[in-house]
């Protein structure tokens, strides 16, 4: 159970948050028209999405539970980055950096 919520009450908060993405990705479309925003505006929307992209890769990279979560997940995120950069096909990244933590973590790095 998440946070004392019985099987009901989950159900309920998954259709209020399924209900809520709806309503955000509907008003884009109907408000396109109506709202306007500077180029500093966007240029400032494009920065806050990416750090907040890059702020849930890093946090998801290094931390499990709150606690470090050893160096083999860093070294894959590591080599999916690189080859990412590199512009590999992303089949490629991802396997690239399953079987580097996957072999790191088979070699007893945790």
């Amino acid at each position: 159970m998440i946070a004392g919520l019985s099987p009901f009450g989950m159900i309920v908060a998954v259709l209020v948050l399924a209900a809520g993405t709806y309503g955000f990705r509907v008003a884009g479309p109907l408000l396109r028209d109506r709202l306007t925003l500077s180029d500093t505006a966007k240029r400032y929307m494009t920065v806050a999405a990416t750090t907040l992209v890059f702020a849930l890769v890093v946090t998801a990279t290094f931390l499990e539970a709150g606690e470090f979560a050893g160096w083999a997940r860093p070294a894959g995120v590591a080599v999916g980055g690189v080859l990412a950069w590199r512009k590999a096909p992303f089949v490629v990244v991802v396997v690239a950096a399953a079987a580097t933590a996957a072999g790191l973590r088979l070699l007893g790095v945790p």
